[in-house]
């Protein structure tokens, strides 16, 4: 019953985010089918919002 490395090793190769085809950053969610960054699986418009403008 240890917590340290061996208990790490176990979360090895489980990933939720893979790189996004439209906008190439590494947000596309796998689960939920949609990125975080440019919303593509969401919507066919890019994610935007007016407080991001300045």
């Amino acid at each position: 019953m240890t917590k340290g490395t061996s208990s790490m090793g176990k979360k090895s190769g489980k990933k939720n985010m893979i790189y996004c085809r439209r906008c190439g950053f590494r947000k596309y969610h796998i689960r939920k089918n949609k990125c975080a960054s440019c919303g593509y699986g969401r919507s066919a418009k890019l994610r935007s919002y007016s407080w991001q403008k300045k």
